[in-house]
């Protein structure tokens, strides 16, 4: 019989309603860089997951001409936190039903009874994998470490080493670098006195993600519209969450509010970003989420965006870093935690 070349590195990206299958060669290059897509059916319970995440990998390799024969391993991004190692804890975007769901044990038995043989199958958190996914693009030949910030509904972190995996940490909650509170006190634009913003984790310390993400938009509205009486927004009876969807849109337009707001966010995370370089010294900070997404922005709003950042970041720099540390904008956007599943997979064969 001819041998067959095992290749092709799976990786699936899982959310509460969608799922995201990528895949890359055993150089690391992508497969398709077209996204897949599958229905994560989470309402159905654990079992129509798997099947989600089955039908998303079949379809992917039927897309691409390929067959589980050439798979060697395989990744899935999964947010956690998790009890240990493939094993959920309470998670604030699936059913309570999920916690303690074994599900690296019930996805490996899957794919065996899919591939009629038994593959290695590597799990992480959705953000890690993310970031792994981010790096392999921005770093080329270089060797240098990279960290990741995507701000989206929660703000997503990782930090990934010069072998190209992420630092997942003894509990697994590592880089969880959106709960860290923020020095209120350099916000500026006379926020001294802002309160400390509600966080979904629980937390009351002012969490980052309450100052750089969807989840804090509300909050910000709510400490703003009072002062801007004559405001579409403060005259609207939406819901704050609703007008809070709405700020990136006005944004693109030159809205005075929206503006304040997005830069008050660009500068929160620069802040965060110094914090984080005196951690973890990288050599490239990547910027994702949907404030620097070529579809949903303009070139002069990412640039402020960028900009505001970069600035906020400087002077809190060591002067090594301020001369050569990267602020960068990511460039997989939906595909980046699928592909970094697969790379995970990759990368983790070769250790």
């Amino acid at each position: 019989m001819p041998t067959v070349t095992r290749d092709i590195y799976l990786g699936t990206d899982s959310g509460a309603t969608t799922s995201k299958t990528g895949g890359v060669f055993a150089n690391g290059e992508p497969v398709s860089t077209q996204l897949r897509q599958s229905s994560t059916n989470s309402q159905a319970g654990t079992a129509a997951v798997v099947a989600g995440w089955i039908e998303g990998a079949e379809g992917f390799l039927k897309d691409n001409g390929l067959s589980w024969d050439r798979v060697a391993a395989a990744g899935l991004a999964l947010p956690g936190p998790y009890q240990r190692y493939g094993v959920l804890e309470k998670s604030s975007n699936l059913p309570d039903s999920f916690i303690g769901w074994n599900f690296h044990a019930d996805y490996s038995a899957a794919i065996a009874k899919a591939a009629g043989r038994e593959i290695p199958l590597y799990v992480g958190n959705d953000g890690d994998f993310g970031g792994v996914g981010e790096a392999a693009r921005v770093r080329g030949d270089s060797k240098a470490t990279v960290l990741l910030l995507a701000p989206g509904s929660g703000l997503g972190a990782a930090y990934v080493d010069a072998n190209g995996l992420p630092l997942s940490g003894d509990h697994l909650a590592g880089m969880e670098g959106g709960h860290m509170p923020i020095p209120r006190h350099l916000l500026g634009h006379g926020l001294d006195e802002v309160p400390a913003f509600r966080c979904g984790c629980g937390r009351d310390w002012g969490c980052i993600e309450a100052y750089t993400t969807i989840s804090g938009l509300a909050q910000f509205l709510e400490y703003f519209l009072p002062k801007y009486p004559d405001h579409e927004l403060a005259k609207s009876d939406e819901t704050l969450r609703s007008k809070g969807f709405s700020l990136r849109g006005r944004a693109q337009k030159g809205d005075e509010l929206a503006l304040k707001i997005f830069d008050i966010q660009a500068r929160a995370l620069g802040i965060h970003v110094a914090n984080l370089s005196m951690a973890l010294d990288p050599g490239i900070v990547v910027i994702g989420g949907g404030l620097v997404d070529p579809d949903s922005t303009t070139p002069e709003f990412r640039e402020r965006y960028l900009g505001g950042i970069r600035a906020a970041a400087q002077p809190y720099l060591f002067p090594k870093q301020r001369a050569e540390l990267q602020i960068v904008p990511a460039t997989l956007g939906e595909l980046s935690q699928s592909i970094g599943a697969a790379l995970v997979a990759l990368f983790s064969s070769k250790v």
